[in-house]
């Protein structure tokens, strides 16, 4: 059994980003740049008017003379000399000759004449927006390997892009095995459970730069499970659900091997979620999940996402780890690293009970799990704790 922190940096190490392509920015969202991103131009390409008002040089005034007017995309086309005025709206141009802004509400106009009335005299720079004061051509606007937010796209598209490079959509086989197991919505005897895994994980990764593919539930039997990662060769990523632990029926182990695959590491000391096991077949890396849902949940967040991110070419692919305060208390941690199930009411991070790795409902009230380090002694509200946020 190896640690949480070596069990991540060996998947990690096993991911090579995917091949780039070109797409619209307006497909970009939530994916990560494959190359660096510089602008193309300066913005802003001119001085602008931060304000509506009148464009002057400083130090004139408090009168002056209106000769002509400048609009967004539609500048003066003169010079304005000593005692003369541009009126001018957000975001125009500066006509040449002016430095300064005097703002609407701060002065009066009779037919061409503008007159300053609180008694403040322009002084350069005044409610400008100068060129380049945003970027200037060749700065760096996003680097490779950072995830596009909707901000990030705006800054592109600004910058003079209307398609950037990212890696092609990862693909990812969801396998569920398990004799218990039936479809979503079918009728469940007394020995037999809804397939939810397979479901919830593609629910987690709506949105995500995945192409998925679900065979259906698998049953226990070994050449069923071996033909089923067999078949799922051609994807990035091949995840089994369930079956990675030691009893009788739990024969994702041999049947990778029995499928040709390379297993890297098996079992890890964190809780839940012990029985992850990595390995490669071809191409394909192959993630083994534990069964049981909150297991199947905690380490789709904490294997699988980061798996996605790195083969998408992430510069940091592992989910970030935040503080909070501790709204109740926690007893103290075993030998594993403990993902304890919470959620946040009055700005305090609270544990939602159970604490048993298949009980969804917990889960579904949580919206982070407080990360605790093995055999961390008990904890008291009030305490700074590490949290990842589950949404």
């Amino acid at each position: 059994m190896i640690s949480l922190e070596e069990a991540q940096a060996r998947l990690l190490a096993l991911a090579v980003p995917v091949a780039p392509q070109s797409i619209p920015l307006a497909q970009a969202t939530g994916r990560w740049l494959a190359e660096d991103v510089r602008a193309r131009r300066t913005q802003p390409a001119r001085d602008l008017s931060a304000m509506d008002g009148y464009a002057v040089r400083a130090g004139d005034g408090p009168e002056w003379r209106v000769i002509g007017e400048s609009a967004a995309g539609r500048s003066f086309p003169g010079n304005i000399g000593p005692g003369e005025a541009v009126r001018i709206f957000t975001g125009a141009a500066l006509p040449l000759g002016a430095d300064a802004i005097v703002i609407q509400e701060n002065g009066t106009r009779n037919g061409d004449i503008f007159r300053q009335s609180d008694g403040k005299p322009p002084v350069r720079g005044d409610n400008v927006r100068h060129a380049g004061s945003d970027f200037a051509a060749d700065d760096l606007l996003v680097a490779r390997g950072v995830r596009l937010t909707a901000a990030r796209i705006g800054l592109i598209v600004a910058g003079g892009y209307g398609a950037v490079a990212v890696a092609r959509p990862i693909k990812v086989t969801l396998i569920s095995t398990g004799d218990e197991l039936v479809a979503p919505g079918a009728p469940a005897g007394e020995d037999q459970l809804p397939a939810s895994n397979g479901v919830m994980l593609a629910a987690a990764l709506h949105g995500w730069p995945v192409t998925l593919a679900d065979p259906g539930i698998v049953p226990d039997r070994l050449a069923a499970v071996r033909d089923a990662i067999s078949a799922a060769r051609d994807a990035d990523i091949i995840v089994t659900i369930g079956g990675a632990s030691v009893g009788d029926h739990d024969l994702v182990k041999p049947a990778l091997e029995a499928a040709g695959a390379k297993l890297d590491f098996w079992k890890v000391a964190m809780r839940p979620g012990k029985p992850v096991l990595v390995g490669q077949l071809g191409n394909a890396i192959t993630l083994g999940l534990p069964g049981n849902p909150v297991s199947a949940f905690v380490t789709a967040m904490l294997f699988l996402k980061p798996l996605i991110a790195a083969l998408s070419g992430a510069r940091f692919p592992l989910p970030a780890r935040e503080s909070a305060t501790l709204g109740a208390p926690l007893p103290a941690c075993g030998p594993r690293t403990d993902h304890v199930r919470a959620r946040f009411e009055g700005g305090r991070i609270l544990p939602v009970g159970p604490n048993d790795s298949a009980a969804l409902k917990g889960l579904a009230s949580a919206d982070a799990l407080i990360v605790r380090a093995p055999d961390a002694l008990p904890a008291a509200p009030g305490e700074i704790v590490d949290i990842i946020r589950t949404s």
